[in-house]
């Protein structure tokens, strides 16, 4: 029997693609070939002209050297009006679904273990008719269901779509917690077991909550806020300990110089912008900056900026709402951020209980 796992979860944001990594990670140790699909993609990227697949297709293709094709590894994706085009009888769901069997028979069939990733929380995809239960259904696959550490909330969560998955035929295997803080570990996996008792359902691990694996680095502000780089596309991918909102004094802002800060301030404030570059400068502060306001910054301000390598962007929002817009982002791994993934990997693989899962699959 071919041996494989369904990813799914109870939110965007809580962590799939992370302890996608590791699982991964650990499973090569155990068998020589190991595969990845994700079946139905939305956020997606284009490898050749007209070759577009999901985000993560591309991160697990590179990390692990997948040799698989690349339409295999993401058969469906989900751009701009697909929705209509389907709901308009122009797709149809028989399509994709034979697309999606198809795909997963080709990769499965020339690995050991096969690893299929879903797509935001266990419902999504349903007005496609192809919800993640329903796609596990359809492998004829056992769901890990991963959710954000808690108890009561985080069981509401789970109860929810360990309900949804029974009702499409799909099986949960087994709950993994992510970002559980460490005073509160015992505590949850004691009584999160005793919670998921009642469907039979084993806690397969929980996962530390780890700052840095939640630390977006320059490069994700640029591409969330939409600004690109200005200059220090060098060290794009500095990632923070701190955040700032400066408006006050210059000599207030140098009474409390840190390393390894982000400063938010108006593009207008050329006295901390000069500051900062001779800060980084003369320290190596590792730094960055998001400029604010209605205006860019005036000639000379730029003339020193392009003289520094501190990544820098500007917004045409105000510092306030600019720094709300940081404050609540969450950003996903990038395949570039080498240190973050080797780190995402070396978290899960440590914690996630491989061996229950592999005896209980053999005897599935």
């Amino acid at each position: 029997m071919r041996k494989g796992i369904f990813i799914a979860a109870t939110g965007q944001n809580v962590g799939k693609t992370t302890c996608c990594l590791g699982l991964i990670a650990a499973l090569k140790k155990r068998f020589n070939r190991v595969g990845f699909i994700k079946p139905v993609g939305q956020q997606h990227v284009e490898i050749t002209p007209g070759l577009i697949v999901d985000k993560d297709v591309q991160l697990f293709q590179e990390v692990f050297d997948l040799e698989d094709d690349w339409k295999e590894m993401s058969p469906v994706i989900i751009p701009s009006g697909f929705t209509r085009k389907f709901l308009d009888k122009e797709i149809t769901s028989e399509s994709l679904k034979e697309s999606i069997v198809r795909s997963y028979e080709a990769i499965s069939s020339r690995s050991d273990f096969t690893i299929v990733e879903g797509t935001g929380h266990v419902g999504v995809g349903s007005i496609l008719e192809l919800g993640n239960a329903e796609v596990a259904r359809m492998l004829d696959l056992e769901m890990i269901l991963i959710a954000t550490a808690g108890l009561g909330s985080t069981f509401d969560e789970l109860t929810t779509y360990i309900e949804l998955a029974h009702r499409k035929g799909a099986k949960v295997r087994g709950v993994i917690l992510n970002r559980v803080q460490p005073e509160k570990r015992e505590m949850v996996q004691n009584y999160m077991q005793k919670a998921l008792d009642r469907y039979s359902i084993p806690l397969l691990g929980t996962i530390p909550y780890n700052a840095f694996l939640n630390t977006p680095t320059m490069s994700d502000f640029a591409a969330y806020l939409k600004a690109p780089l200005i200059t220090g596309q060098e060290n794009a991918l500095r990632h923070f300990k701190h955040k700032r909102l400066v408006a006050s004094s210059l000599r207030a802002f140098l009474e409390e110089e840190r390393k390894e800060e982000l400063i938010i301030t108006p593009a207008s404030r050329s006295d901390i912008i000069a500051a900062v570059i001779e800060m980084e400068r003369e320290d190596h502060r590792s730094c960055g900056m998001i400029l604010t306001g209605s205006q860019p910054p005036d000639e000379e301000t730029y003339r020193r900026i392009y003289e520094s390598d501190i990544p820098i962007i500007y917004v045409p929002l105000c510092s306030y709402d600019a720094m709300k817009k940081i404050t609540s982002f969450i950003a996903k791994i990038r395949r570039e951020d080498h240190s973050k993934v080797k780190k995402a990997i070396e978290l899960v693989e440590e914690e996630i209980l491989l061996d229950p899962l592999i005896r209980e699959l053999d005897h599935a």
